[in-house]
Order: structure tokens, then sequence, then C-alpha cells
């Protein structure tokens, strides 16, 4: 969409399905060609004068007609389209798709195989809370992981709400095998800011980059 405009994505934002889909045919493009096998197909914002009540049919039914054209284009890429909820508490309150449950109803509506839920820890804990349950309970449609400390959306070792160690076993003892996205902004540095990595690591048993010291 038109950031510039005050648009975040356009897979719910009724009216705008051909930008849409120009837009999803442009990601594919780039997906394609940095060899990236999962998109995340924004849903956008509730419009600028209209009460989030009076469109949230309108919207669903777009984002539902939306994802299942973006699900048979992603399929012949053999790519996963994700959804993430935003919370529209402090991030954006007028963010169509705010909670894993409104997100898991509407990809079971939905009912494509790949498309997935992006779970960003940040933004369900800011909503909904109870992480434990929700990382369990949704696991099967976990397609993409994401972190930050809340509420400064800072890094994993940084004060806050979140034991992330307990959160990373929990995903380990799952059986997640995907990618973790570091979705924060760094007090200062960027590489000074992974050293929680370094020390999660070490505290594992593990050297820098994740391999077994025993292995070694």
């Amino acid at each position: 969409g038109d950031q510039e405009a005050g648009e975040l994505g356009l897979a719910a934002v009724p009216g705008r399905q051909a930008a849409f889909r120009q837009a999803l045919e442009a990601a594919v493009h780039y997906a394609r060609a940095v060899g990236c096998p999962r998109i995340h197909v924004m849903a956008g914002r509730v419009p600028l004068g209209t009460e989030r009540a009076a469109v949230a049919g309108e919207m669903e039914t777009t984002f539902i007609e939306n994802l299942r054209y973006a699900a048979d284009l992603l399929s012949q890429e053999d790519m996963i389209g994700l959804l993430e909820p935003i919370n529209n508490r402090i991030t954006d309150p007028r963010y169509y798709l705010n909670t894993p449950h409104q997100a898991a109803a509407i990809l079971k509506k939905v009912g494509r195989p790949n498309l997935k839920l992006q779970l960003d820890l940040f933004h369900c804990q800011i909503m909904d809370g109870n992480l434990s349950r929700n990382l369990e309970m949704y696991f099967p449609l976990i397609g993409h992981i994401q972190i930050a400390q809340v509420p400064g959306r800072h890094e994993p070792d940084s004060p806050g709400e979140l034991n992330f160690p307990y959160i990373f076993e929990l995903l380990e003892s799952l059986g997640y095998t995907g990618y973790v996205g570091c979705e924060y902004a760094p007090k200062g540095d960027t590489l000074e800011g992974l050293g929680w990595l370094r020390s999660y690591w070490e505290s594992r048993g593990l050297q820098h980059g994740g391999t077994s010291k025993a292995a070694k």
C-alpha cells in the first residue's frame, strides 16, 4: 500500500483488491529472487473515518477473498503466506488483525494449507498474554515466530515481562524448527545487542552460531 497515505497493507481493505494483487505479484517476484519462501500478507488498517465494528464484516470478507487468491498464487511458487496479528493497544490502533484468535478463525475460513500464523510474541503478550497456552494451542498454525521484550520492544534480555529462556525451551519442546525473527529495536549497537543470543547459546552448551561444543 501507500505508506505515505497511511496504508499498512491492503489484504483486508475494501476497494483495494486490484492494488493488493499487483503488490502481491511484486512481493513474489522479490521473494523468488532472494530465495525467501514466506511472505507476510499484511491485512491493513480500518479506513479513516469509519468505526471498526461498522466495517468488520466487509473487511473480513475482503480479507478472505484476497487470502484465497494469495494462497493460490503462492502455491505455484511453493511459498507460504503469513498472517501477523498486530496489537491495537500500543502499536497501531487502526490495524485490522489484532489477535491470534482472530487470525486462527480467518485461517480456518480461508482453508488453505500454505497460509500460516506469524506469531509475534510482543503483540500477543500485549493483546492476550497467556503465551504458553497460546503457543501450544496455535502451534499447528504457526509458520514464523518473532520476539521482542514487553513493553519496551528491545532485546529479549532487557527489563520486561517475558521470560525468553523459558519461551525458547517451550518452542523446542513443541518441535519448532523454524526461524525466530528478532523484531525489536536495539537499545544501542546492533551487534552489541546480540549479546543475549551469545549468552543463551553458552547457557545451552553451544558455541557462537548454535553449534554444539561436543560436536567440535
